[in-house]
């Protein structure tokens, strides 16, 4: 388990987890509203949405509330996190169903409609394209799935300069620098990173289809794709 995925385990950095997305994510708030949006446009009104990296609740919690009628399966191999999630969610948390685990452990499904955010980059690229196979398989046929992630060119000296450009915007958003500064290199050491055009070549890999760019921000990208 990398530096990053032990905090998640950590009840303090826990509780903090919601100032960080926004502060080192440009448009993060819209980035999930664009998701609901997208996921919306061909999962049914009632549709039983799996989430993988549910950790934390922010996105079921915006899911939740522009689709009222979805349900939703939220997974995460961090147990703390599950719990931020129940209440990130408040009283819409009854329509949930939390596995405390990796995508092995979600149900078979089928799902109306998947999404897989700020988690990918976590994983290594064999592993990554197999848990998008994973994915897909608990989709229904032609059901929308979203996912989005830390994703930029990987050229030497590129790599370094866009690695700059997401630390100066956590320090132009109000992020301490030295912390800001720390969080960009642990991001180069910790993460496993593809450029965009590997991270979706990986998804046609697994097997979607339909693949599209729908958000851009710097370091981060995000696809919307068809089982």
């Amino acid at each position: 388990m990398n530096a990053f995925l032990k905090t998640f385990e950590d009840p303090a950095a826990v509780q903090r987890y919601a100032e960080g997305p926004p502060r080192f994510m440009p448009g993060y708030a819209d980035m999930q509203r664009m998701a609901a949006i997208l996921l919306a446009e061909h999962a049914p009104e009632d549709a039983e949405i799996l989430v993988l990296g549910a950790g934390g609740g922010l996105e079921m919690k915006v899911f939740a509330e522009m689709q009222p009628s979805w349900r939703f399966v939220g997974v995460d191999p961090a147990g703390e996190m599950l719990k931020l999630a129940r209440v990130t969610l408040g009283p819409m948390a009854d329509r949930a169903r939390w596995v405390e685990g990796y995508i092995d452990d979600a149900p078979p499904g089928p799902f109306g409609g998947g999404a897989c955010l700020l988690t990918l980059h976590f994983l290594e690229r064999a592993e990554r394209l197999r848990t998008l196979r994973e994915i897909r398989a608990r989709l229904a046929p032609g059901a929308p799935f979203v996912a989005a992630h830390s994703s930029f060119p990987q050229d030497p000296g590129k790599r370094e300069t866009w690695l700059g450009r997401y630390t100066a915007f956590g320090i132009a958003k109000g992020a301490d620098p030295e912390q800001a500064i720390g969080a960009g290199k642990a991001v180069g050491e910790n993460l496993d990173l593809l450029s965009p055009e590997a991270d979706a070549a990986l998804m046609v890999e697994a097997g979607f289809s339909d693949v599209e760019l729908f958000y851009a921000a710097f370091t981060w990208r995000g696809w919307i794709a068809r089982a």
